[in-house]
């Protein structure tokens, strides 16, 4: 477990994360709203090289990050408005994992159709106004996690 004492702390985990994070990987972010997912999300993409504004792409549902603004392409996704697992076939998610990461904000959304190599990010609230931070870490990731 990773304790996070606040914003800051949550978005420095992310760019320690974007420096290991690979085109065809999946990070799935899960935890109520106001978790610190889309913090994490933006420290990634931080890491990453964006130097924009980022917000959870709650309502277009994908928000795409490419070169020259990230070091790889990224898809910054909220599945948090899907409401029937027949809506993401549209999505095509499966085709952008070929050459691009994907960061999925709501990922229990995908059901079964969630990756089995993806990390997975549990965040909770502690009580204390930090999160905890827990990890399913697949095979691929066994070297490069936890973080420093």
């Amino acid at each position: 477990m990773i304790r996070l004492t606040g914003e800051a702390e949550t978005e420095a985990l992310g760019r320690a994360l974007a420096a290991r994070l690979q085109p065809g990987e999946v990070v799935a972010l899960h935890g109520d709203l106001g978790a610190g997912k889309t913090s994490l999300a933006r420290g990634i993409l931080r890491g990453l090289g964006f130097e924009g504004d980022v917000a959870s792409p709650t309502f277009p549902i994908i928000q795409v990050y490419e070169a020259p603004d990230v070091r790889i392409p990224v898809w910054h996704i909220d599945l948090y408005r899907i409401e029937d697992e027949s809506e993401l076939e549209e999505l095509a998610l499966d085709d952008a994992r070929w050459d691009t990461a994907l960061i999925v904000e709501w990922p229990e959304r995908l059901g079964a159709a969630l990756w089995p190599d993806s990390l997975q990010l549990f965040l909770e609230r502690d009580g204390e106004g930090a999160r905890a931070l827990t990890a399913q870490v697949p095979p691929a990731w066994k070297d490069r996690w936890p973080l420093p």
